[in-house]
């Protein structure tokens, strides 16, 4: 008797704790991921508790088919994540249930968190939409004086010499100025305050690599 007391009491400290990492992840991925507590214990009334309900179930609910099976058997899977599922309503959704056992190794409760993928769906929808652009053909760049073209040619440099810019040794940098006047880089509008803020370095520092 004492022994059961025991572990009744021991099963309860663990729901408990259980309880609280639920909420705490339930909050913190609000309002998209519904947290679930199953007291496998009570199979008839499994649902101990729901954060952050999606689901429209309630405390008390009978345990799901997944619950039932690790009842049955204690070599089912303890994780099970990332499965296709749905709510009542129809709305899809992913979940993942993590099964807790007992120090006799016997399943005595779950943690189940569904994500409301219809939410995710309605977002990419409408970054989709913000981000189309019209059909006219009109090429404009907000990027001054093709920088991005000197850009690519510097990190293409550096990038040969196993560097970032901000590496690049004085040689290094006389050497990346040449190439980059022989592509005609240079003739490019603020090109040396370009390269200059790219590299890390002052306007000053670049115009004395170019001196002979």
């Amino acid at each position: 008797m004492k022994k059961q007391t025991s572990e009744h009491h021991a099963n309860q400290a663990l729901l408990s704790q259980l309880d609280q990492i639920a909420q705490g992840i339930g909050e913190t991925f609000a309002p998209f991921c519904e947290v679930v507590v199953h007291d496998l214990l009570d199979p008839k009334h499994a649902i101990l508790s729901i954060h952050n309900n999606l689901s429209g179930r309630e405390v008390g609910a009978p345990a799901t088919e997944l619950g039932l099976a690790r009842i049955a058997d204690p070599e089912y899977p303890q994780v099970i994540a990332n499965y296709a599922n749905r709510f009542a309503d129809g709305r899809r959704a992913k979940s993942t249930s993590v099964g807790i056992k007992d120090a006799q190794g016997r399943y005595v409760a779950a943690l189940c968190l569904n994500i409301d993928l219809n939410l995710f769906s309605q977002m990419q929808s409408m970054l989709a939409q913000f981000c189309q652009t019209g059909n006219v053909e009109i090429r404009e760049t907000l990027d001054p004086a093709n920088a991005v073209a000197i850009r690519e040619q510097i990190d293409k440099f550096a990038t040969s010499r196993s560097r970032i810019p901000q590496a690049l040794k004085a040689s290094e940098r006389r050497q990346l100025l040449n190439e980059l006047k022989d592509g005609g880089y240079l003739e490019i509008r603020k090109a040396m305050s370009i390269i200059a803020e790219h590299i890390g370095v002052s306007r000053a520092t670049l115009y004395n690599d170019v001196k002979p």
